[in-house]
């Protein structure tokens, strides 16, 4: 797409439309049929286990419907599995929340604290730069997955931590950008939100609620990679969207739509169209590429069918609950999924307004949408992908920060847990 002209600084839009991408998902929409007592239960023991939320905090917490949108993607398990997923995925929310105000040296003290709990699941067990009492999100890591891993297989539950460690390799990227007051360009920012997002680890989770785990060559073909990127891109560049007005109005750049204004002389609409026409793409190559699954026998067939299933339920229920939730638009979500149109919200206090466009705009770079016009689809593997990024530097998750420095952190980041915002 050619670039566009950069807007005039006198241009100060009050709205924008969004995509109709409810309309051009053609997937079935399904709900658990105990999905909303599960969620109430799930969102009690978050709010219980916080004791110092506030009010505030308390109401976002069950606005979020996080429950909900578990509901939605995991709609044929069990209820006693269902609640397992959907306690991850409040916590999940919990971790974003956390991790967003925060500087580079405490998201690492926060990674710490939560592979910890997944690693050790059956007690505490302090590195040496670990506090002697275990952090909260630490302890809540510690509750969930000691009522998964019982029911999940090992290749499930091996790539559900080595997703959540990239998750927080990303976050701390996230950070490290935000500290150096850094908007990063297109290629780097969609490589790293793949991670940001959280995506991976629950795709994980659809194996643990399937009661299936997919053998190692299977999980790692490039067709099921690729299905795995389409559903996390349409989730996660959706999100986006969907996202923008709040972001915008506390200032957070880490977003494509900010990333296409900055740099590629984009208007606000024309940057929301930019990026609506992606995730259509993204919802048609997932449905290509479905068409080049491979055949492994009936016993791995069958697994693979239900979990790529759950990959299309979480397209299409991720899209949905994104107007049932208050987290995007508060109490006006249905409103705003019938006529498309959303009101720009002010800037809160204190909220730093995104830097003007650049004077010469660059064109969009390509943006590989993985599909199936060729015989095979070979998508970018992430570890490799986040190596790079990286440069090497990543040499132990733990081992950037000198021991002191930690200890320091923990302490300081122990008191945000109690107290945060």
């Amino acid at each position: 797409m050619p670039a566009q002209a950069p807007p005039s600084f006198s241009e100060k839009p009050t709205s924008f439309i969004l995509p109709d991408l409810v309309s051009h998902c053609k997937f079935k929409l399904s709900y658990h049929p105990n999905g909303d007592e599960v969620a109430r239960h799930s969102v009690e023991w978050l709010d219980t286990n916080c004791p110092d939320l506030n009010a505030k905090q308390r109401r976002a917490l069950r606005g979020l419907q996080a429950g909900e949108l578990t509901a939605y993607c995991y709609h044929t398990t069990t209820s006693e599995r269902l609640r397992v997923v959907s306690d991850f995925m409040n916590y999940l929310f919990h971790l974003d929340n956390i991790s967003d105000g925060m500087m580079t040296r405490e998201t690492d003290v926060l990674a710490d604290v939560v592979m910890n709990a997944l690693w050790y699941s059956d007690r505490y067990m302090p590195t040496n730069e670990q506090t002697s009492e275990e952090l909260n999100p630490g302890k809540l890591a510690r509750d969930f997955w000691a009522r998964c891993i019982p029911d999940c297989g090992p290749g499930a539950q091996s790539r559900f931590k080595e997703t959540l460690e990239l998750f927080f390799e990303a976050v701390n990227i996230q950070a490290r950008a935000r500290d150096d007051d850094v908007i990063p360009d297109l290629e780097s920012y969609i490589d790293v939100r793949r991670d940001t997002s959280g995506c991976k680890p629950c795709w994980a989770l659809i194996e643990y609620a399937l009661d299936i785990d997919l053998p190692e060559f299977v999980a790692e073909h490039p067709v099921i990679a690729a299905l795995n990127q389409s559903t996390n891109d349409l989730v996660t560049w959706s999100n986006d969207i969907f996202s923008y007005n709040v972001e915008q109005s506390r200032g957070d750049t880490h977003n494509m739509i900010v990333i296409l204004m900055t740099y590629h002389g984009h208007s606000l609409q024309s940057a929301v169209d930019y990026v609506g026409d992606l995730c259509s793409q993204t919802i048609d190559a997932f449905c290509e590429t479905k068409t080049k699954i491979p055949s492994w026998g009936p016993e791995i067939d069958d697994m693979v069918s239900r979990y790529v299933q759950g990959l299309q339920d979480w397209i299409v229920g991720s899209l949905h609950w994104s107007f049932q939730t208050h987290r995007y638009f508060g109490s006006q979500g249905q409103e705003v999924k019938k006529h498309r149109v959303v009101q720009l919200l002010p800037l809160v206090p204190q909220a730093v307004s995104p830097p003007p466009p650049t004077p010469s705009p660059t064109p969009v770079p390509t943006i590989q949408i993985h599909h199936a016009l060729s015989k095979e689809v070979v998508p970018v593997p992430a570890a490799a992908s986040l190596q790079k990024r990286l440069k090497g530097s990543w040499n132990g998750f733990f081992t950037q920060i000198h021991q002191f420095v930690v200890l320091l952190l923990s302490a300081f980041v122990g008191s945000l847990f109690r107290s945060y915002h």
